[in-house]
């Protein structure tokens, strides 16, 4: 059972369509348990990402590591995730939490706390994020009783949580994204996703990369990935759902996608089930989405993505996750730090693991040592995320 500070609210359901979405969710979950992309990590002998793995996340689009990360790690986690809500505003506009103290990031330029009304979709159909939720999902009525706004997203995570900056230096995950984007790879950006029961909010169908769809260069690990780390697991009422295999396409209307399904119930969409513990990677350029959380189980979520050094080397992007600005070589180091203070950070908690040889700073590791000073030097580091 979650042991976080969460707001408690009957239960609500779909209305006229709550027979249709259980239906829709129990035919996802029979899909997705067919894909073939689930399984422990594996590496062969040489070191390398076990082939089949790189075949059925080049295949899908996602796959799913299960049981990868360990009861004390997740137990480090859960407390972090514990304090950082403890210390969000108590409203959205308020500048302490709810014990009076100056709450969570209020003294940050960049944004970090995210909020939505209970069970909305607050981007859908909008112009928000160069227009890429193109289709509003429908908005459950709320339960009696439910505040006006829930806290569903922490940005720039690592510098509020010890926890979440060692799961970013993860030995075995960096090796897959090396595996991915090659030894050179770049961050993009990190962020907890908190669904609430019975007042999480939806988020529309969408793709995440902007800057690439037109390069004659584009393949369909362009735009990155993102690694989605689940605390207490994830189901269909609760989770992200995912097209198979729609990261290979260069155009996808996904409002003619909703059109033709009569609904946004996308017919060959599947859910992320997941288990306390599973580390999923996704594609960014696969379509997905999630509905209202409808349910009784609070879904928690640690993003944090990579991408090619190519794809954001002398690129200007950003207006999403970070200011607009041009991606020299001197900010994509000054953002790369972090991953070698997290490696560092790992291995104080974690001793017995090898760490991960991160190959843009080989040689210099003494020079990223992980101290309580270093991480007053985090704030605001998302002001240097990497958004493509």
């Amino acid at each position: 059972m979650a042991n976080l500070p969460l707001v408690k609210v009957p239960i609500v359901d779909y209305g006229p369509d709550q027979s249709a979405m259980e239906r829709y969710r129990k035919e996802g979950e029979e899909r997705a348990m067919k894909l073939g992309n689930r399984g422990p990590i594996r590496f062969d002998e040489k070191g390398n990402l076990d082939a089949k793995i790189i075949e059925a996340y080049s295949r899908c689009g996602f796959y799913i590591f299960e049981g990868l990360l360990k009861e004390a790690e997740l137990k480090d986690i859960e407390r972090d995730v514990a304090d950082m809500l403890a210390r969000a505003p108590v409203t959205k506009d308020s500048r302490v939490d709810s014990q009076g103290r100056p709450a969570l990031g209020v003294d940050c330029k960049a944004l970090n706390i995210s909020w939505v009304r209970p069970l909305s979709d607050p981007i859908g159909g909008t112009t928000f994020a160069h227009g890429r939720h193109p289709v509003k999902m429908t908005e459950p009525t709320p339960p009696e009783g439910a505040p006006e706004h829930v806290v569903q997203l922490v940005l720039g995570s690592l510098q509020f949580s010890d926890a979440c900056l060692r799961l970013y230096g993860h030995p075995q995950l960096l090796k897959v994204a090396e595996a991915v984007n090659g030894k050179d790879f770049t961050p993009f950006n990190e962020a907890v996703w908190i669904k609430q029961p019975g007042l999480g909010g939806s988020v529309a169908w969408h793709r995440d990369g902007w800057t690439h769809w037109d390069s004659q260069d584009l393949d369909e690990g362009t735009h990155g990935f993102n690694f989605m780390a689940q605390l207490y697991g994830c189901n269909a009422a609760n989770g992200l759902w995912v097209v198979p295999g729609s990261h290979k396409h260069r155009k996808a209307d996904i409002k003619t996608m909703v059109a033709a399904a009569g609904s946004e119930r996308l017919p060959d969409a599947v859910p992320l089930i997941c288990a306390p513990g599973d580390v999923v990677i996704c594609n960014r350029q696969a379509i997905h989405g999630s509905f209202a959380n409808t349910c009784e189980d609070v879904r928690v979520t640690l993003n944090f993505g990579f991408h090619r050094r190519k794809s954001v080397l002398g690129v200007k992007s950003g207006g999403i996750h970070n200011p607009v600005a041009v991606y020299d070589e001197e900010r994509i180091r000054e953002r790369s730090r972090v991953i070698m203070y997290a490696i560092d950070a790992r291995q104080q908690r974690f001793p017995d693991e090898k760490p991960y040889r991160y190959d843009p700073f080989a040689g210099q590791e003494d020079q990223y040592r992980w101290t309580s000073e270093v991480r007053t030097s985090l704030k605001d580091y998302n002001l240097l995320d990497l958004g493509i």
